[in-house]
């Protein structure tokens, strides 16, 4: 975890503060969080999708980076829910690899209806005494402490259930909330059994539920497919729990944008456009500046400095960690990188990559994984490192490549140099001591070390280790033929006029 980690290297202060800071606000409870011991949730990813046109499991598509799935488990985590059952059924294994152990598992191996797949769980929860949730796996934008709000609300009322609700300017095609005395929930009635009044109706249910659960599991078990689906659906629930003279409340949410669910791409992609700038605007509230919000990239778990300036056509994804007074982009995409402050990043392609303070990169520089830049590194256009550490004030100019290399201080790497690390079979390491000075078009034939303020002359090609304070030259002596080149060139004439006759 990044919150535990002990050697952190070189970069340091605001950064890891920043790292520090993220993972406790991943376990903070919301406003108004509840007894972790008594809250429930069962999350139903068994739908195949099919209006996604996909062979991937539906809940697997990414949000702004993220599985949809993730998403919802990171709500969860943070609304406090200690217990976690996902009902999986379609692409169960898919869905099970990138969920791991975070979850129980219950399997529906036919799809016969949401109040079948929360009733495969019984056998795990049936028998438990607390509050369970009931979400889809495609809601990825659900907030937590929506959820938690709900959850507050239903267990200081004592009710068996509760519905998250929306208020739609346009419900068409939604299942309607028909309210009672008190303001309860009384039934859910979809739009094509609604009467002309019932259609007036803007309430909807976003198909989020918090349930008494041995009164969820009794009452599931009343449920039965004696409709034209021939499914069990958790909505009749609701009617046998308010036949029985239990409560069921309605809670509304404020963000319209949460109820919804993916089930096509044109959903998908605007899952990701709202989700997008939920996160942008968090951002900015945060003290960072984003040129044009519309065309910048941010995934959730991206933590950003204050005073960081970012560029449209930025993507910054993965765990990615960016200082203060920060410069990044114009079309830069940063994936699981670490950033210290200062540093100014052009044009650029970094992957699980670490820059220093006051560092600059770019434009055009590709850091491959492995790739440590050192405090006040300049990384110019066109340079490609990998796997390679790069001490503090070492410049690698342009048209560069440096990978498997260990480089001091301070050190110069001309135009067109590069470490020569793969011999066919294996990776060998090229070491360069502080101070030296490496030549443009230079090749350094790896396993090799150059010597701490050796020069190598331009054009070389070194296959033997340097000293300290050295000079190396490698490279044909010139030989100039006087007259020559009108020789050739003659002889060039005459191969093409011979060609044209």
């Amino acid at each position: 975890m990044i919150g535990q980690e002990k050697d952190r290297g070189p970069v340091e202060g605001s950064l890891f503060f920043l790292a520090q800071l993220r993972y406790h606000l991943e376990w903070m409870p919301c406003r108004g969080g509840t007894d972790l011991t008594k809250l429930m949730a069962v999350v139903l990813a068994a739908g195949q999708g099919t209006r996604m046109k996909s062979n991937m499991n539906k809940m697997l598509h990414a949000v702004c980076g993220k599985p949809m799935v993730g998403h919802v488990l990171d709500t969860l985590k943070q609304a406090r829910i200690g217990r976690v059952v996902a009902v999986i059924g379609h692409g169960a294994e898919s869905v099970r690899n990138y969920l791991g152990d975070a979850v129980e598992y219950a399997v529906q191996k036919e799809q016969l209806g949401t109040g079948h797949a929360v009733l495969e769980a019984q056998g795990l929860l049936a028998g438990e005494e607390g509050t369970t949730v009931v979400i889809c796996g495609d809601t990825p934008l659900i907030r937590p402490e929506t959820l938690s709000g709900m959850i507050r609300i239903h267990q200081e009322k004592g009710a068996a259930a509760s519905i998250l609700t929306a208020v739609l300017d346009d419900p068409q095609g939604y299942g309607r909330i028909i309210r009672g005395d008190g303001g309860r929930v009384t039934g859910i009635v979809e739009q094509k059994d609604c009467t002309p009044e019932q259609q007036l109706v803007k309430e909807i249910n976003t198909g989020t539920y918090c349930f008494d659960n041995k009164k969820l599991f009794a009452a599931l078990r009343q449920v039965t497919n004696d409709n034209a689906q021939n499914e069990y659906y958790l909505t009749d629930v609701i009617g046998i729990l308010n036949r029985a003279g239990e409560m069921v409340l309605g809670h509304i949410t404020e963000d319209e944008s949460e109820w919804l669910g993916v089930n096509d791409r044109a959903a998908l992609a605007e899952a990701n456009r709202r989700m997008r700038q939920r996160i942008n605007k968090r951002h900015m509230a945060a003290g960072v500046t984003l040129i044009d919000p519309d065309n910048t990239y941010i995934e959730p778990d991206v933590v950003i400095g204050s005073d960081t300036i970012i560029y449209p056509g930025t993507v910054l994804k993965g765990s990615t960690i960016i200082g203060s007074d920060c410069v990044i982009g114009p079309q830069t995409d940063i994936d699981s990188s670490r950033i210290g402050d200062g540093v100014t990043v052009k044009h650029s392609v970094l992957l699980e990559a670490r820059i220093d303070d006051e560092a600059s990169v770019g434009p055009f520089a590709y850091l491959r994984p492995g790739a440590v830049i050192g405090r006040g590194v300049k990384i110019g256009d066109f340079v490609e490192v990998k796997n390679a550490m790069l001490g503090e004030g070492t410049k690698v100019s342009h048209l560069s490549y440096v990978g498997d290399a260990k480089v001091g201080r301070n050190v110069n790497i001309g135009c067109g140099a590069i470490t020569v690390n793969y011999d066919g079979f294996n990776k060998q390491l090229t070491e360069i001591d502080d101070e030296a000075f490496i030549g443009s078009n230079v090749n350094l034939i790896a396993p090799v070390k150059i010597g701490k303020g050796a020069y190598v002359v331009a054009g070389s090609t070194i296959t033997h280790e340097v000293g300290e304070n050295d000079l190396a030259i490698a490279r044909e002596r010139q030989t100039n033929k006087p007259g020559y080149a009108e020789k050739l060139k003659a002889r060039f004439r005459a191969k093409k006029q011979g060609k044209t006759e």
